[in-house]
This record gives C-alpha cells, structure tokens and sequence, in this order.
C-alpha cells in the first residue's frame, strides 16, 4: 500500500517567533502587544444534546432532520474547491502575512476509497503547536490567573507525552470567578441550544477573541441537567490536550451561569462532511486519530465523553480538530448506567439500559468513522429515534464496496456488540486502536503536536474574531449580569 505522505510529513512552514503571532491559547485577562493578535483562537460549537434519565425522547439529543440519501454517485463541492487527484500543494504564505485564508482540500468529493501517492493531500499547511508563555504572563505562565500552578495533565505512555500537559492527574486548574462580564465585549450569536446560547465575544484585556456560553438556570433545573451541567463545568476544568477545547474560566449571576472557552474558527466538522457527501479513507484517518488520541488521554483520567459526533468537533484556523461540548462527559472509574447521547451514536449496552464503561467511546468511533467515510451513520432510519435504536440493537451493518478493507476490519472490531471483543476496551486498551493496520501510516507522537499537516484548512481570517463558518441567529434580548435574589445560587456552586 502506498504511504499517506500527510500523515508523516514535516511541517514545512516554521511557526512565528514572535510572541504576538504564536499559535498559543491565552488567557481573556492577558494584556497582548497588538490589538488582533493572530494567535491560537479556538471555539464552541452551537449543538448542545438533551438528556434526561426519566424519558428515552428526552434523554437523547437530536440529529439533524434530513440525512444524506444513501445513494453516493455525487456530492455537493465545497466553495472554491480545487477538484482534481492529485493536486500540488498551495503556496504558504510567509508568517505575519495578512492572507485571505481561501479553502484548500483536496479530493472531498468522493474519489475511489484508497489511499493514494504520498502527498496526495494538498493545500496550505498547518504550523504546528509550538507551546510558548503568553505575553504579559506573570512568570511566563499561559494563564496568568492560575500562575504557579499546573496547568496541564499527563497523557498515557503509550502517547508521546508533551511537557505542557505533565501535571498531576485529579488537580484542576482554578477556573471558578475568574472573569465577569466586565470583561468582555459580546459581538454575536455564535450558536443556540436548549438551555442557551454561544457568543463571540472580545476580551478587552488582551483584544482576543473567545467563545462564552451562557446557560440559563432557570432552564437547566427544568430539564433536570444540573448534574451534566456541574460536571461539565468540572470536567473541562481538568483537561487539558491539543484535540480538547479548552475552559478558561465561568462565572454567573442570578439568571445565568457563564462558561469562557477557546473560539475554534473554522466552524463544525460536520458543515464540512455534509458539503463534501464523505470524505476519501486518508482525510476520515486523519480526523479520526486526532479524536483517537483525544479520547486516550480522556480514558486515561476515567472521563467518559458520551456525545462524540461531527457536530461535536470543531476545526481550528490549521484545521485540526477540537473536541466540544462536554455536557455529558463524566468520570466513571468503572460502571455508570445514564442513558445520553445521540441516537445515531449509542451503543447497544447504552439502548438496552444495561451498565455501561468507556469502551461507548470506542463504539462511537466507529460509527464516527463510518458516517466520514460513507456520508451517513450504519443505522439511520427515517423514522423516530426507536427504530434507530432497533437497528443497534440488531447490529446488521453494510459496508459499501468503496470502504477501504483496512477500515471496514477496524470498523468491524470497534462497532461490535459484543464488548469483549471490541477495540479499545481488551487488554491492550487504546494501544489495540492506534496499532491497526488502518492506522499504519499515522506518526501518533507528530500528530499530537500538530507537526502533520491537516487536508483542510478552513477559509477564515486568523485572528481578526472571523466567524464565517457559523450561522446567524438572532441576537438574545435578555440583558445579562442582572443581579437580585437567586434561587439557584446553591445548584451552581462550583460556577
């Protein structure tokens, strides 16, 4: 089988060496040199899953209505798409330069499931994450608010472990009433959910650009999601990984609980799966190592995601991934027994009421690897969500002949019922997954410090709070920060 060049290849464009221009996250009260730094600004997505134990309509978040048909001959083409096999590489422009970023992937609209000559993936190239203290930080921490303490967690040792991460495993970072309001200048609705809504706002500290979620309390405790929300909120306070959005502080007040992440720019995976049909077999690897090392480093601290779907990763500016939305994200050293999630994406043991562990996890790979490669889940149905759950509990799939048989084998090992032979969950635990042939050709240590190039690198301008890839909505016309009597105060306490 031929090399997948991308998935080796060194970066080709050295990363910025001025602090101003590097790619590192920052924290909203770090006072930078320039008013738009071009710095790492990541973000949120707008889907937000339901839950709730008392009801199975409730308990499961929503997939969008209309699915892809299952016929795919054709494919809608992203907007200035190079079409084309294979295509040479754009040119990099140099650090600094003022770029209107355009779209550059190669081959997302269905070529034959294989993978090509090495470098068959072009377009502009991702620096890779160069981890560096932020300007302005006190002691040269990133996040001057919780300076002199450790900022970052250990990966497994089966994962080339970066320095940044190497912090006690249980130790959170201090996140609780760090920011207010005061802080921050809202410029829009980024993206709406049951319980509230993301906006882009813009520090006036440092003139960087982050995500806030609000949710309303009143409609938290009405939806009985007070435990996902609190764990939530507890969850992504003590994570901290390349693929992983990242909490820089909450706060509140009587109506509303507030929550300061990374803007991730270049807006949903799943906007972009659904522009292409499917993604080619080396584009959908490159995706789903990203999320596999993300949920190794997860498992390792005994946090169990429970949503994994493309409406949950977000791209960044270089196009690699960032896992959002932890709502229902919860540490499960051994059993837990919630039923939550999304119909497309639970596994059997999840339907059937049955305990469950983090090998979920790897039931939810599978299937999201099949939706990249195939552009729709293995048991979608056009009716309700219960006869979704009929065909999982069936477990018949079809794999379509264009399936790569590298990937159908792993897919056939990970979207099993049976748990005791499903990868990720035997005794080799995440190390069974990294090593399938289907996954050869990554460089697992390259790939988590994003020294490998991402096959797409979404159309924004870096820096300059560009929101293009998210939708419009209407604007929330409730003023926020209202003080008074709160009800609530004692739900939140962690907020």
């Amino acid at each position: 089988m031929p090399s997948l060049g991308f998935l080796k290849k060194k970066r080709t464009r050295e990363a910025n060496t001025d602090p101003s221009q590097t790619s590192n996250p920052t924290s909203p009260v770090t006072p930078t040199a320039k008013a738009f730094d071009r710095g790492s600004l990541s973000s949120l997505t707008q889907s937000q899953s339901v839950a709730s134990q008392a009801t199975t309509q409730s308990a499961i978040s929503n997939r969008p209505e209309t699915q892809p048909e299952m016929s795919h001959t054709t494919s809608t083409t992203l907007p200035q798409q190079i079409q084309g096999y294979p295509i040479p590489p754009q040119p990099t422009p140099s650090p600094g330069t003022d770029v209107k970023n355009v779209a550059s992937i190669s081959n997302l609209i269905n070529p034959p499931q294989h993978d090509g000559p090495a470098g068959i993936l072009g377009g502009q190239l991702a620096v890779g994450y160069a981890p560096s203290p932020s300007p302005g930080a006190p002691g040269g921490a990133t996040n001057p608010a919780a300076a002199g303490q450790a900022q970052s967690r250990p990966l497994p040792q089966t994962v080339a472990v970066l320095e940044e991460f190497q912090v006690p495993q249980g130790q959170a970072r201090v996140t609780k009433g760090k920011y207010s309001l005061a802080d921050f200048e809202i410029l829009r609705t980024l993206g709406t959910g049951s319980f509230g809504r993301v906006h882009l706002v813009q520090s006036r500290h440092n003139q960087r650009f982050y995500a806030v979620k609000v949710l309303k309390k009143a409609q938290v405790v009405k939806m009985k999601q007070v435990e996902h929300t609190n764990d939530e909120r507890r969850m992504l306070a003590e994570v901290k990984h390349p693929f992983l959005i990242t909490l820089w502080g909450t706060f509140q007040d009587a109506r509303n609980l507030y929550m300061v992440m990374d803007f991730v720019e270049g807006g949903e995976l799943f906007s972009l799966l659904r522009k292409s049909g499917r993604f080619p077999n080396p584009v959908a690897k490159f995706y789903a190592a990203e999320v596999t090392l993300a949920l190794e480093y997860l498992h390792s601290r005994n946090i169990i995601y429970r949503d994994l779907k493309p409406e949950n990763l977000l791209l960044d500016r270089h196009g690699h991934l960032k896992i959002t939305d932890f709502g229902f994200a919860k540490r499960v050293p051994d059993k837990t027994w919630t039923l939550c999630g999304t119909p497309d994406y639970l596994a059997p043991e999840v339907v059937s009421n049955k305990g469950y562990n983090k090998s979920v996890d790897w039931w939810s790979l599978g299937i999201l690897i099949y939706e990249m490669l195939c552009g729709y889940t293995p048991f979608w149905d056009g009716g309700s969500p219960m006869k979704i759950y009929e065909n999982i509990l069936k477990g018949k799939i079809k794999y379509p002949a264009y399936i790569n048989p590298d990937a159908q084998d792993l897919l056939e090992r990970l979207i099993t019922a049976d748990i005791t032979k499903r990868l990720g969950n035997l005794y080799g635990g995440s190390d069974d997954v990294k090593n399938h042939p289907w996954f050869a050709e990554v460089t697992w240590d390259r790939l988590l410090r994003k020294d490998i190039d991402a096959p797409y690198t979404p159309p924004v301008k870096a820096g300059a709070g560009d929101a293009s890839q998210f939708d419009r909505y209407p604007e929330e016309t409730e003023r926020y920060g209202q003080t008074g009597y709160d009800e609530y105060s004692q739900l939140f306490m962690d907020f």
